[in-house]
């Protein structure tokens, strides 16, 4: 983040980004495309211009290995999408980058900062924020309490500065200004001064990607912003992220749901067992036989020679015939 920007945020007067005009949208969606067209499509390619790289991270829990990732690259300005079969290590992943966990050895860098051993908050701070798969509002505060909270570098925190409002008041009014003005923007205006936790699943989505806009980001990372959020919400949502990166802020995001990939992303990263095992644009990783061998199993398509038939036969009856023993068994 520049200088000027990041002592703006930490005063908390960082204002809500203007939002650009259809030519300058359609400018950046196409900018994001052109910069990655000639990138290989093979795993830790590199970009033009990373704001995020990541070397040798691994994650292990005992005897399992969650995340073993050797290079990863995210350009600047284009939304990627991180996909992968359960149990993958997406979410362990994002928790790393993130300063959630902490790798058991690598490291990874924001900007050409490295954040090894940095802490969430600060993380944050720097102009990486991200959402989570179960929404962390505070249920018991309302809406524009919460959005509140997001700001950082508030004078009023201070235990003795807070006795004194003439010191944080003008400084409150603006960033309840900034939040007034998100909520506006994610349709959450009439929500207000309603309790965080009588949102629906899909509106506690929403006041989550609004709250961490408070923070002025330059990357905001996405837990799967679709799971659980009804159907009438999903396209909002859509919008949402597509303006995350017209309004000049690079995305990652989570997401199961294939047709939300091709529609929005504008490079796609598999990862599968921990490793990277693919990347490049949607329709490219797609039709990727190491993508459809991670989701579907790397013989699904296989052609059975007939001693493998009969096997599979073999082995099918000997099952019946046991089931059938156990059956009588149990009659006797």
């Amino acid at each position: 983040m520049p200088a000027d920007q990041t002592e703006a945020a930490a005063e908390g007067h960082t204002a809500t980004a203007s939002r650009p005009d259809a030519g300058s949208r359609r400018g950046r969606r196409d900018a994001a495309a052109l910069a990655l067209k000639d990138v290989p499509h093979e795993p830790g390619a590199p970009k033009p211009d990373p704001i995020l790289v990541a070397d040798g991270i691994k994650r292990q829990f005992g005897g399992l290995t969650a995340v073993d990732v050797d290079h990863v690259e995210l350009q600047r300005g284009a939304i990627t999408a991180l996909i992968g079969p359960n149990g993958a290590g997406k979410t362990t992943f994002f928790n790393l980058l993130t300063g959630f966990d902490q790798p058991n050895s690598g490291i990874w860098s924001f900007n050409g900062r490295s954040l090894s051993g940095v802490a969430a908050h600060r993380v944050a701070r720097l102009g990486m924020v991200r959402t989570f798969q179960l929404t962390k509002a505070l249920s018991k505060l309302t809406v524009i309490e919460n959005m509140r909270l997001g700001a950082t570098g508030q004078r009023g925190e201070n235990v003795f500065r807070a006795l004194f409002r003439s010191v944080w008041g003008a400084q409150e009014r603006e960033i309840t200004t900034r939040a007034d003005d998100l909520l506006e923007r994610f349709k959450l205006d009439a929500k207000r001064q309603d309790f965080a936790g009588s949102l629906s699943g899909g509106q506690r989505k929403l006041l989550e990607m609004a709250r961490a806009l408070m923070v002025g980001p330059e990357m905001v990372m996405l837990d799967e912003p679709m799971a659980g959020v009804n159907p009438a919400l999903t396209q909002s949502l859509l919008g949402h992220v597509k303006d995350l990166r017209e309004d000049g802020m690079t995305v990652l995001f989570v997401e199961h749901d294939m047709d939300m990939v091709r529609d929005i992303s504008d490079w796609v990263i598999v990862m599968a067992q921990g490793k990277v095992i693919a990347e490049g644009p949607p329709d490219s990783v797609m039709g990727d036989q190491r993508v459809i061998d991670a989701y579907l199993g790397s013989h699904h398509d296989a052609v059975l020679t007939e001693e493998e038939e009969q096997e599979v036969l073999a082995k099918a009856e000997e099952a019946l015939e046991r089931e059938r023993a156990e059956n009588e068994e149990t009659a006797q």
